[in-house]
């Protein structure tokens, strides 16, 4: 028969705590390790939006004489858009040939993350047309019509017609924007 002494299993046991201990200690800093590295990446500078990265497909009416224009980041990596936009009207050909406006901008510019798939709208109001079809202009001026607006945003232009189909007519050649935003805010 054998006989193992109290000291054998009392330094078998330390052997296997001082093992379990060191292990746990390994794992915890394996783990730590990893969320500092998560934390790091989510603090690091995130790039500018450049213009291949943006994409818009259309200027949501919003009423007679406002739309919106919502741009989406499409990657491959997030971005920081800021600003506001430009804006000319065009016909349905070449953005090239247009009519720039004057923007008045409105509202304070701050940085919008865009995560990949993330929007930002601007909202554009111009100075309506009034009557019917023919339509006049309060200060006498005639009215400009174009199919589509050209917005210029993250050093690109973007050539977008109306939602609905129609045109775009205003009176003058000016165009109010605001900073773009976080869409939905």
């Amino acid at each position: 028969m054998n006989y193992t002494s109290g000291s054998s299993v009392t330094k078998y046991s330390s052997v296997l705590l001082v093992a379990g201990a060191l292990v746990g200690c390994l794992m915890a800093g394996t783990g730590s390790g990893a969320s500092v590295d998560r934390a790091a990446l989510r603090r690091a500078p995130v790039a500018p939006c450049t213009n291949t990265q943006l994409v818009a497909n259309s200027a949501q009416r919003m009423g007679p004489s406002q739309v919106r224009i919502t741009v989406i980041n499409q990657g491959p990596n997030p971005c920081v858009l800021s600003g506001f936009p430009t804006v000319a009207l065009a016909g349905q050909g070449s953005p090239d040939r247009n009519k720039p406006l004057n923007v008045v901008r409105q509202g304070k510019v701050g940085p919008v993350q865009l995560a990949v798939g993330g929007r930002a709208s601007t909202q554009l109001s111009f100075t309506p047309v009034l009557g019917e079809a023919g339509g006049y202009c309060a200060s006498g001026a005639a009215p400009s019509v174009a199919p589509s607006i050209v917005v210029g945003v993250a050093g690109g232009r973007q050539q977008l017609a109306p939602d609905d189909g129609g045109d775009f007519a205003l009176c003058g050649s000016t165009v109010r924007a605001t900073a773009f935003r976080a869409a939905g805010s």
